[in-house]
């Protein structure tokens, strides 16, 4: 009964998004669009609907929580010895779950967006809306026509085949989610584009309107990769942070788009400039979306958290891929001409740097996702290739390398226009700076051409990022500059991660007896003993190590080989030290003969700047955020209060 419930509040919600659609679009034939009977039921309708979705995602949560096994997608997910944790997690941790979880997110930003946007003209909202419920009613159609959560087993299973091992981990229960939301943020900014270019209110309150979903969605787009790029760091063993997966690719690309966007809009909305460019950029950004939701449920490529090797369902998603971007791109041909640029600015601007970093931004999207379709294509046509590190590297940096720059100099810089002699103090600061990197990383050999840049643009980047402090009363600053000067800075830190661990790291490969001592770095290992052990659903063999830091006291070290058997599968379960100065990482493979025990190790020095500083990007989105949030809501008091006030007076 509860998966029927479940299925009943889904269809329900799919038929509320068509009638959200309807009136939306058919209010539209109004200039007003205000004053229709049919139009005042849009917003009821995404409230309503995004309740009913809640609904639907709870009771598949409830089925797999008690192991529902007459439920196909349970069955073939779960199992019922397993924590409650990863019970809970299983039910986005599959193809389905996870639609269910993208379409229900997507209705509670349309619940929202419902609910408290009160900035745009209601034309524009019910555009808006409109736009939300169609791209809703594609993924609606696509779960209940092609993959229903709910559909049941006759006869029950009498167990569950298990979630995949490498995503039974706290790390992958919660990185998911965190990307969903910041999908479905970018849906919200391609609705809003859309409404605009609909009603032709492209306007600073339109961007003011969009920009804190597009803020959002970047933030948990930011957690959700820097989580991810750990999860696959001590997780699958390899010893490696990012290997430029498809994937993994799949999420970078949203990201960038809505780096690109998220300027744009700030442009539009302080400035009035860049309008057409905002709106293809929210266009842009969804694109991705879609583009890695199709190369990870399509069956095209084999990654370890590819989540569906079906191509009539990958077909479904290129459809809708289609509808979405061409119809999108449809409307933005036939009403461009009439979306003016906005206000000019000279060269020499903020607006100018954002610009030039939006360019950069946008050629290392064109890089990656070239990067990433070309194996695919060239095997369409019965070739193999493969595209990794040494083309996405080198190419990328072309890019990213004038980009640091612009953006170590861009927040110096005053609005509309400015002269570069002005902050010539602060320049010479940067340049002193970066030449002393330079210096310093010449006198440490062998560090490589690109760390070596990387250690060099990051210390420049560091200490330009806080310059536009200087001379300014911390006590009233802005939230949202507060916001701008922690995320450059954790761009800077999470740069130098990168570029010394490429630079530095020293592994080392090793079969040794227990007893025995070998060496990685400055530190020094000896493996003590073996240990059988037992999980809930895994046993596994422990290794028991002392590893000294320079001769320093002794540190126990555990990493784990482990072997489960719903589904059956081995994995390895590394062990990390953690000092000021970098990250010890050990693995432990299986007996090499002889009483011998393969290790491999690593020193891999200032290795956690990397997601220390994927943290500090998404802490300044949300001060960011917040400090947007809060002028917002003061600046619509003081409307408020005028308008009393004009009454008032009028009375």
């Amino acid at each position: 009964m509860i998966a029927e419930l479940g299925l009943a509040a889904l269809w329900l919600a799919a038929a509320l998004a068509g009638l959200q659609l309807a009136a939306g679009a058919l209010s539209l034939r109004t200039e007003a669009g205000d004053d229709s009977d049919l139009g005042s039921v849009v917003r009821p309708a995404a409230v309503v609907q995004g309740i009913l979705c809640v609904f639907a995602f709870t009771m598949l949560l409830w089925l797999f929580a008690r192991t529902d096994l007459s439920v196909k997608l349970v069955a073939e997910n779960s199992h019922s010895m397993k924590p409650m944790l990863f019970k809970v997690a299983a039910a986005w941790g599959n193809h389905e779950g996870s639609m269910l979880l993208w379409v229900t997110v997507m209705s509670i930003a349309g619940a929202l967006i419902a609910l408290i946007e009160r900035r745009l003209p209601e034309r524009t909202m019910r555009a808006t809306l409109a736009a939300q419920a169609f791209v809703g009613l594609g993924f609606y159609a696509f779960l209940l026509f092609s993959s229903n959560p709910f559909e049941r087993l006759n006869p029950p299973a009498l167990e569950g085949l298990g979630l995949n091992p490498l995503l039974q981990d706290i790390g992958l229960a919660f990185h998911p989610p965190t990307l969903y939301f910041g999908y479905v943020g970018l849906s919200v900014a391609f609705s809003f584009a859309v409404g605009a270019l609909l009603t032709r209110e492209v306007t600073p309150a339109f961007a003011r309107a969009m920009r804190p979903w597009v803020l959002g969605a970047w933030i948990f787009l930011t957690v959700g990769i820097t989580a991810g790029s750990y999860w696959a760091y001590y997780e699958l063993g390899w010893g490696g942070w990012w290997f430029w997966d498809p994937v993994e690719n799949a999420s970078l690309m949203p990201w960038l788009a809505a780096t690109a966007l998220l300027h744009s809009a700030s442009v539009l909305a302080a400035r009035d400039a860049l309008r057409a460019w905002t709106i293809m950029l929210g266009v842009i950004a969804f694109s991705m979306s879609m583009i890695g939701t199709f190369l990870v449920r399509s069956g095209i490529l084999t990654s370890v958290h590819a989540f569906a090797v079906d191509p009539e369902r990958g077909t479904f998603i290129l459809a809708l891929l289609a509808i979405y971007i061409g119809g999108a791109l449809l409307v933005f041909a036939l009403r461009a001409g009439s979306v003016s640029e906005g206000q000019r600015f000279a060269l020499v601007s903020r607006e100018g740097a954002l610009v030039v970093n939006n360019v950069m931004l946008s050629a290392i999207l064109g890089v990656v996702l070239l990067g990433t379709l070309y194996p695919l294509l060239t095997e369409a046509m019965g070739v193999r290739v493969s595209v990794g590190p040494p083309y996405f590297d080198p190419v990328s940096a072309i890019f990213a390398l004038p980009m640091l720059v612009v953006m170590a100099v861009g927040p110096l810089l005053r609005w509309r226009s400015d002269r570069l002699g002005r902050v010539r103090w602060q320049l010479a600061v940067i340049g002193t700076v970066a030449l002393a990197a330079a210096v310093a990383v010449l006198l440490l050999a062998g560090a490589g051409l690109l760390p070596s840049l990387g250690l060099v643009f990051g210390a420049a980047l560091l200490v330009a990022s806080v310059l536009p402090l200087k001379g300014r009363s911390l006590r009233l600053l802005p939230l949202a500059t507060w916001g701008m000067v922690v995320a450059h800075f954790g761009i800077a830190v999470a740069l130098l991660g990168m570029a010394s661990e490429s630079a530095f790291n020293q592994e080392k490969l090793a079969a040794v007896n227990v007893g025995e001592t070998t060496q990685v770095g400055p530190w020094k290992i000896t493996l003590e003993r073996v240990d059988p052990i037992a999980g809930p659903n895994w046993t596994a063999l422990e290794g028991v190590m002392s590893a000294r830091y320079d001769g320093g006291a002794p540190i126990v070290v555990t990493p784990q080989a482990r072997t489960f058997w719903a589904p059956p599968q081995e994995t390895t379960e590394s062990a990390l030290v953690t000092r000021w100065n970098g990250q010890l990482y050990a693995v432990i493979g299986k007996e090499a003969g002889q009483g011998r025990w393969q290790l491999r190790l690593w020193w891999k020095p200032f290795v956690p700047l990397i997601w220390l500083g994927g943290l500090l990007v998404a802490l300044g989105g949300a001060l960011a955020l917040v400090g947007r949030v809060a002028t917002d809501l003061r600046r619509r008091s003081a409307q408020r209060r005028i308008a009393e006030r004009k009454a008032d007076a009028a009375t």
